[in-house]
């Protein structure tokens, strides 16, 4: 991919990759063990323009095409997949905020998202729905220039750890679907909003929570776009980190793969480096390829979306492909470090254990199949 990077994207990923690993990389187990992502950090991340730059420069972005978000995530997840994440996270509610919120709202929440003062997070998938995104039951009634919400959210990622959510619910009625959704901004430390932690397999520097919604007011300027268009404000923005979040898996996949090479050229056994056994290195050769495979097929998705092309196959396709491909390498290098690699003590079962949880969120393989099958069921009756 060096080729085809322009001198700035080369620089950012330079940039990134340089203070992910001597910033970031150092405290990965220690996040997991806090159970949070440490604030200062956050910002030391936003002051080098390293959350969602590809937002707006009106809004305090940098303007830069998608494929350099792309760089950044890989980079970033190299290091923790989870400090990745956030940032993820950010490119997503700054897309729905930027191009679908009121410019008064816009204003007043993305400089403070890109900087890094703010966290935002997604509240989508509820108990009852869960892949069944539109199947919610979280109502928002109006009441004059304010919506009442009442329900629950279920699943949510950063919940305890943000300041605002960008809120899905039903203010139409259950038969309109996907049609009778809205979205809104909900400050966090709103009157009525409370927050319950799941115990996790992994990825607990994000944590992933339940949010309830006790008759909550929020005013009618917090609403984003227009009544019921929330559902298809939110799909388009899964086509960007779909393929942000294929990138992000990778990069923790490369950091195994690198350590796992390092390892078997001091590893001796049988007289010899491991590296001299083809039984040790056609694994994390085949490793290696599928994982340039899957990294082409990313970057590919945010060039078409650079492009203005069609790429909501492409990008489930990266949904799809780059978490198993992450999976089954890092188990790979697990395996080839024995019984050092089995120790919670190095890094490759967290980020295992880390990268599983990529397979669920933001959309299941099952799913994302789905999506690919519709598209191609559709261009072949054209």
């Amino acid at each position: 991919m060096t080729c085809l990077l322009s001198d700035e994207q080369l620089q950012f990923r330079e940039m990134a990759t340089r203070f992910a690993r001597e910033k970031i990389a150092p405290d990965y187990q220690k996040r997991e063990a806090e159970g949070k992502i440490d604030r200062t950090l956050i910002r030391e991340i936003g002051k080098l323009g390293l959350i969602a730059p590809e937002l707006p420069e009106e809004f305090g972005g940098l303007g830069v095409p998608s494929i350099t978000s792309g760089v950044i995530a890989e980079a970033i997840g190299y290091a923790d997949i989870n400090v990745a994440y956030l940032q993820i996270l950010a490119s997503l509610n700054g897309k729905i905020l930027a191009t679908h919120a009121s410019r008064d709202l816009a204003h007043e929440w993305l400089p403070p998202l890109i900087s890094g003062d703010m966290v935002l997070c997604i509240a989508l998938t509820e108990p009852r729905g869960g892949s069944d995104a539109a199947n919610l039951g979280l109502s928002a009634r109006r009441d004059g220039d304010c919506y009442i919400l009442k329900g629950e959210k279920s699943s949510i990622s950063m919940a305890d750890q943000a300041d605002a959510a960008i809120v899905f619910a039903r203010t139409g009625r259950i038969e309109d679907g996907a049609r009778g959704v809205s979205a809104f901004l909900v400050p966090m430390s709103s009157p009525g909003v409370s927050t319950s932690r799941f115990n996790d397999l992994g990825s607990k520097a994000i944590g992933r929570s339940s949010i309830f919604f006790d008759d909550v007011t929020v005013p009618v300027s917090h609403r984003i776009a227009d009544e019921g268009a929330g559902f298809v404000q939110v799909m388009q923005g899964f086509d960007f980190s779909r393929a942000l979040i294929g990138l992000q898996v990778l990069g923790s996949a490369q950091a195994s793969l690198d350590e796992s090479w390092a390892y078997i050229q001091e590893r001796q056994a049988f007289g010899g480096p491991l590296s001299k056994n083809q039984g040790v290195t056609f694994p994390l050769s085949e490793g290696e390829t599928a994982v340039a495979a899957a990294r082409q097929l990313c970057y590919h998705t945010l060039g078409l979306r650079d492009a203005g092309l069609p790429h909501t196959a492409e990008a489930a396709m990266c949904k799809y492909l780059a978490p198993k491909t992450a999976v089954d390498v890092i188990h790979q290098c697990l395996l080839t470090h024995g019984h050092y690699g089995w120790s919670l003590d190095m890094p490759h079962q967290q980020r295992l254990r880390d990268v599983m949880g990529l397979e669920i969120g933001d959309g299941t393989a099952q799913i994302m199949k789905m999506i690919i099958a519709r598209d191609r069921l559709a261009a072949s009756r054209r």
